[in-house]
């Protein structure tokens, strides 16, 4: 048997890259002291995300445009040693701007995404990516989505059809914008996060590591809940609605091969009858 230890992080980041590399740093030197190989850190956390989901987000000049190619992922990679390291960025592309999140080790880049589904007001500040894919790493196939991908179960279950053992998902996922509740851990938006979190990992029986921003950026109050969801759906570890990180050990392969010896999600999967397309009733949405 071979444990992978694995840790999601929420911690709160903000605009000025010098202070985000500093926590970075620190992160990555935490998890190393607890033998962590693989690290997964929030949605934008080079840069910070936007001030506020609101019609008025293009006033936000946004987080710092940043080269997948360029020296601040290649300073992550270095950061990021002999460990495995996910982390949020502003991908700049030419005269465009994506929310991206970039895979790296000490060896550079081994995966990028970028964001598919845009909530509220993001599309005023991000060009949308158009496809999900998984990826070799030195700790299993990795597949990532960045916070609202994963109200979608196509995009993780994309993922897994292309043999990721591993779902990373890192947010900026705030809580409800009305009727907050006092308690984050009371709150509705958080109780959704949560769940998305569980049913991604056991439709598609998968480990889930699912990072997240904390604290308040702007108008926005982030929930925190950084967690690892074992393939049964069943939490391994969770940070609460307070910053922290969330460190699990499983053996992946063996626990992937037990979930689905019986009941096999993929296995037993019926594609034929999922066309959307035809034989819907009058008034149902097309695909």
């Amino acid at each position: 048997m071979s444990t992978l230890r694995m840790a999601a992080v929420a911690a709160e980041f903000g605009r000025d890259l010098e202070e985000d590399f500093a926590i970075v740093e620190r992160l990555i030197k935490e998890a190393g002291e607890q033998g962590v190989q693989l690290l997964a850190l929030p949605e934008a956390c080079l840069g910070g995300y936007l001030l506020s989901l609101d019609d008025d987000a293009d006033l936000d000049a946004g987080p710092p445009p940043l080269a997948l190619d360029g020296p601040e992922i290649a300073r992550l990679a270095a950061l990021a040693g002999g460990m495995t390291v996910v982390a949020g960025y502003c991908e700049a592309d030419g005269d465009s701007r994506y929310n991206s999140v970039v895979c790296v080790t000490g060896d550079g880049v081994l995966g990028n995404h970028r964001k598919v589904h845009q909530p509220l007001s993001e599309d005023a500040s991000y060009a949308s990516g158009d496809q999900f894919h998984a990826f070799d790493t030195p700790v299993g196939r990795i597949g990532m989505m960045i916070c609202y991908d994963k109200a979608f179960p196509e995009s993780a279950r994309a993922l897994a059809l292309d043999g990721a053992q591993i779902g990373v998902c890192v947010s900026a996922w705030p809580g409800a914008r009305t009727s907050p509740a006092a308690d984050l851990a009371n709150d509705r938006w958080k109780r959704r996060f949560d769940l998305f979190d569980r049913a991604r990992a056991l439709e598609n029986q998968m480990v889930w590591v699912s990072a997240n921003q904390a604290g308040t950026f702007g108008s926005l109050r982030f929930v925190g809940s950084a967690k690892v969801v074992d393939p049964g759906g069943e939490i391994l570890a969770d940070t609460g609605v307070t910053a922290g990180i969330a460190v699990a050990e499983l053996d992946v392969a063996q626990a992937l091969e037990t979930a689905r010896r019986s009941m096999g999600h993929l296995r037993d999967r019926r594609p034929e009858t999922y066309d959307l397309t035809t034989g819907l009733s009058t008034g149902a949405v097309k695909a």
